[in-house]
């Protein structure tokens, strides 16, 4: 049987953070190599800044500005490793909202084709560290606001796997860039298709209910957010069923990114009429949407359902009955 090799061209990018929390000024590292901002020159007087001091590249610039840099790859292992250097425009997963990076074959539109290293492939020797420049030309037209992405360092070595169906792995680490072209910003943030569904057991009482509530984040603006959602349930008569600030929340939502979140309410009611709204909040603005729930146990529904057809039943049979002539 001929084995079937598959490259996943969707590279796995280790960059900086994993997709929840506050960043951490750490190099961008997979364990065998870091990707970071070389450290600023040394200023009159001073001494030179340490290594990977700098955990990300945080730029600003004019449209139509020419911006220069610099970054470092280290090596880790004992072996020579040899890389392809590319920029890369930055988005949010679908699945958690995480800081992703399109691929090399990926069409770039800002900071990937924008910037530009000084080598496009770069080989560094065993436990070492080489510096490679890279000069960022940002167009007249550039549009005003935050542009993300990162310089990614990738092994084009493809790792395959053993057995009927090989898998070739390949590996990136990038550091991330923070490009904010100067203009007016607009922040602009909104909830969107707000769903809930119910979980119940068939028997009211036996078991736990739940429900999953499904919903949109969406940053309409053009800068970076970093979104806060309180989630609150209301049942019959306005009766407080939830109110809680959610935690599994993306750090950065970044501009024009739209992602698709749920979270879990244990113990939901397992027969209430009410109403659940979700609120994001991020510099200065503020949006909410919700929707209306009926939470109703199946065994109760299907009761209710047979009593309603019996009911329809029986008062159809007294209409006709009732335009049967007597002594027919």
């Amino acid at each position: 049987m001929r084995k079937l090799y598959v490259i996943l061209l969707p590279v796995l990018v280790a960059l900086l953070h994993g997709a929840y929390g506050i960043p951490v000024a750490h190099a961008a590292d997979n364990g065998n190599w870091s990707v970071y901002p070389a450290s600023p020159p040394r200023s009159a007087g001073g001494t030179p800044a340490e290594p990977g001091r700098r955990p990300c590249f945080y730029l600003s610039a004019d449209p139509g500005a020419t911006l220069t840099d610099q970054v470092t790859v280290t090596n880790k292992t004992a072996a020579p490793l040899t890389f392809r250097l590319y920029a890369a425009d930055a988005y949010n997963t679908e699945r958690d909202g995480g800081f992703a990076v399109r691929t090399l074959k990926e069409k770039q539109r800002g900071v990937g084709a924008w910037a530009k290293p000084g080598r496009d492939r770069v080989t560094v020797p065993g436990n070492s560290s080489v510096t490679v420049p890279y000069t960022m030309h940002v167009p007249e037209d550039a549009e005003p606001g935050d542009h993300p992405g990162a310089l990614v360092a990738l092994d084009e070595h493809i790792n395959a796997s053993t057995g009927p169906l090989a898998v070739g792995i390949q590996q990136a680490v990038g550091a991330r860039i923070y490009l904010r072209v100067n203009g007016p910003t607009v922040p602009a943030l909104s909830v969107e298709n707000v769903t809930l569904t119910h979980e119940q057991p068939l028997v009211p009482g036996t078991g736990e209910s739940s429900a999953l509530i499904s919903y949109t984040l969406y940053n309409r603006g053009n800068v970076t957010l970093n979104p806060k959602v309180a989630l609150k349930a209301e049942g019959l008569f306005g009766r407080d069923l939830l109110n809680r600030d959610l935690k599994t929340i993306p750090a950065e939502l970044l501009p024009r990114q739209k992602i698709s979140l749920t979270e879990r309410w244990a113990g939901a009611p397992q027969l209430e009429w009410g109403e659940v709204r979700l609120t994001a909040s991020a510099r200065d603005v503020r949006e909410s949407a919700g929707t209306s729930f009926f939470a109703l146990p199946w065994l109760v529904a299907v009761v209710l359902s047979a009593g309603l057809l019996g009911a329809a039943v029986w008062a159809r049979v007294r209409r006709v009955r009732a335009r049967v002539p007597e002594g027919s």
